[in-house]
Parts: C-alpha cells; structure tokens; sequence
C-alpha cells in the first residue's frame, strides 16, 4: 500500500531541514509533506562533522546542532516535525524513482507517491576502494559524511591516543581534519597530489601561508604524491600508508578527503543533467514540472556570471532550499518569486584561523596585508579582478563588518584602475565601496 503525500523530499541533510522549514513558514497542512533519509537522525547542520564534533573537550553533539542553528535560526528537533504534523521518515534508503508514475520505492520495498517532488539528496564521498586501491577496505580507514562516520572517527581518536594519522587529500576535509586531529594530540601528515592545498579556490600565496601555519603547528606535509596502497596488522587495523613515490608512512588512523560526487543515479535518464548535477532553472525546477532539485545536486542559473554552476557548499544547500519551495507555494497560488541570484561563498574554520571567500576566482590576483605564518595576529586577503573589475575576495581572520563588506565588493564588481594602488589599500578599498 503506498503512502501518499503532497510534498515528498527525498535527503535528509541541511537542505532538508531548509527546506521544512520554509514550508512551514509559508503553509503546510499536517500529512501534506515528508521527508525521507537513510540517516537515522533528523536533518542537522553537517558542518559541525569536521570541526565541533571532534573537538578533544566538550564536543558538539546532537541535538546541539540540528538545523537552523548554522544561520542563527531556530533548532528543529525531531519533536518539531511531529508537531507540524511533517512525517520524518527515517533510516530509509530510497533504491527506486519513478517520476513518470510519480513514485520511490524504499530498500524495504515501501511505495512511496508524491505530487510535487524536492531532490536533495547531496553528495556522496568517493571512497579510494572506488578506484581498487590495494588494502583500502582496511579497518580505521575513515571518510567523513554523516554523522555516523563522525561517531566511529571520534572513536578511534580516542583508541589511538597519541597515534599517527595519515590525512589524504588537501582540501576543505584535509585541511580542517588536520586541524582537529592535531588538537586531539595526534601527529598528522598530510598527503595531496597538487602543488599546494585547496588549489580550487587559495592561489598559491593563500596556499602558503595555510601550509606554514600548518607547520608551525606540527603538521607533516606531503605534496606531489598519492597513497596507492595500504598494509594492516593481524587484526585488519590500517598501519602503514604506501605513496606513489615510494616512501611508506606509518598510521594508525587514515582520514580520506578526496571529494564528493552529487547522489543523482536514481534520477538518471529521467531528468535533464548538466556539469555533473541536474539542471534546473531559476527557481530550483527541473524539466519535470513536479520536480525540484537543490543543493549539491542542482545545476542551476548562477545570474551574476551569467552561466550555468553547481555550488557544493552548505550556504547554497540553504538558500537554494528556501528558494525552491518559495516558489512551489508560490506557483500554487498562480504568483512567481524573484530569480535565485546567489553571490558565492565559501568559508573555513581551523585552530585560530577563520577565512571566507565572496564571488568568483578567476582573473588576476592581489595579495594584501599579513600573510606572515608565525605572525601573532595574521590578518591578509586576496582581490581576484577580471576586465577590471574585482569580481572576487578572499579574507582571513575578517571581522563579521569586514566579511560584509567583501560581499559587497563581490556582489558590485568595482572597477580598479591601479592594482598597484589597489594593493597598498588593500582592505579599505572594501570598506570604502
């Protein structure tokens, strides 16, 4: 017998809970939504994984960080859902999606039919026994997702107090792992193929002064090199990482951080795809008029830059959620809601240090400021400008008016006329726009 609801989003993550949210807010009757996870837990704000949640004295734990306290709203514990009569459905897997019939089917084989549909489903990690590296199922061999993985991480940091970590990959996950695993006393090395970290969006000044901080902390790191295999003890336990130029590194933990892919397979032939994601227009609908996609998933009209992106980040996730179902309540009552116009963002949390990024990075760079490692108080940025104009901005260690006020720029696009001048100012040019 299939359950049948009005409004049916299918992922549990952030977006999810946006998502609820918002359709609360704009009038939902009990019994008209339902949200369907394979987590066992109600939507949460998955940033905390890689910080909070691992900290060595009083860790973030649930029900702390259900969403909406990452933006400062309101925290929805499972009770709410109850009591604004969404049914939460949880620990289940959807295997199946019918959008002709208008149907999902669960791993148990439950039906599921809906009227209007919001995919939001996110990413999945790419696990390095995806591409059959040697010994990559070995035990303590650990990636970073969902709560769950957190947990199983957390314990072994504890079971290895003072061990060794081998951290693969440099971006947001490496970088911000390395940090935590270093305050839990372990001694991390760090292992990327690129000639600096997050080389998508730090340029290789930004780079430096992160790898020299890192340093300074204690942190080991490897570039130019991949781990191609991994030996284990007799109990199966991860001990030694092999990398491609031939040197082996002893571990007793492994953390994985080599990107994710959007969970889109279930939709495949179904909806229309673009740049790896399912495209949709400006309101988060998809060729299919009944269904949505947000977050990770969604491919969708970026209107600053006047093309076509596919934003992993947990600020899009929100917003994109909120969007969406403005605009199915909206349509319901034969009104439209403004274009998705989304400037770009992007930040990070690690030891002392607190960066965000606004726009895009592209074009030529400044550098401004501190960028000095050992400095007390580091404090510098980068302008990215294309045709003149400064079409992206980069600030460490910012106050919340100063982040503001390179969200303006980005937003603005002034033009520069002396990059010279431009970096002598350096910050104030922002707080003068």
């Amino acid at each position: 017998m299939a359950k049948t609801f009005k409004y049916i989003i299918v992922g549990g993550g952030v977006a999810a809970g946006y998502a609820a949210r918002e359709f609360v807010k704009q009038g939902v009757n009990p019994g008209e939504l339902a949200i369907i996870s394979k987590e066992a837990v109600a939507p949460y704000e998955r940033p905390a994984l890689s910080k909070a949640y691992l900290f060595p004295e009083s860790p973030a734990r649930l029900p702390g960080f259900h969403v909406c306290v990452g933006s400062g709203g309101e925290r929805l514990l499972p009770e709410w859902y109850t009591e604004k009569g969404i049914e939460l459905i949880l620990s289940t897997e959807i295997v199946k999606a019918d959008l002709a019939a208008k149907s999902l089917i669960s791993a148990a084989g439950e039906t599921f039919s809906y009227q209007t549909l919001v995919i939001a489903t996110g990413s999945t990690v790419i696990r390095l026994t995806d591409f059959g590296v040697e010994g990559a199922d070995a035990k303590n061999i650990f990636y970073l997702r969902e709560v769950d993985d957190a947990d199983k991480l957390y314990e072994a940091i504890k079971a290895k107090k003072n061990g060794k970590a081998v951290v693969v990959g440099g971006g947001y996950i490496g970088l911000e792992l390395s940090a935590v695993l270093k305050l839990n006393n372990i001694d991390v090395t760090m292992v990327y193929p690129e000639p600096w970290c997050m080389p998508r969006l730090f340029t290789a000044d930004i780079a430096a002064f992160y790898e020299g901080y890192y340093a300074n902390k204690g942190v080991n790191i490897i570039k130019g090199t991949v781990a191609v295999g991994f030996t284990s003890n007799s109990d199966g336990e991860v001990n030694e990482v092999k990398l491609k130029d031939g040197r082996v590194l002893e571990a007793d933990i492994v953390v994985v951080g080599v990107g994710g892919r959007p969970q889109t397979a279930l939709f495949k032939g179904q909806v229309e795809e673009d740049k790896g994601g399912i495209k949709t227009d400006s309101f988060f609908k998809t060729n299919l008029s009944d269904v949505y996609a947000v977050g990770d998933v969604a491919t969708f009209p970026l209107k600053l830059y006047g093309e076509l992106r596919r934003v992993e980040h947990v600020d899009h996730s929100r917003k994109s959620a909120e969007q969406a179902v403005k605009a199915i309540k909206a349509a319901e009552d034969g009104k439209t809601v403004e274009e998705y116009d989304y400037l770009p963002y992007f930040y990070s949390r690690a030891f002392d240090l607190s960066w965000q990024f606004y726009g895009d990075n592209v074009g030529d760079t400044v550098l401004f400021g501190d960028n000095e490692p050992a400095s007390p108080k580091p404090k510098f940025g980068t302008y990215w400008i294309k045709d003149g104009k400064v079409v992206g901005v980069f600030l460490e260690n910012g106050t919340p008016e100063e982040n503001s006020a390179i969200a303006k720029v980005a937003r603005v696009q002034p033009p520069v006329a002396d990059v010279d001048q431009l970096a002598k100012e350096g910050l104030s040019f922002a707080s003068k726009i």
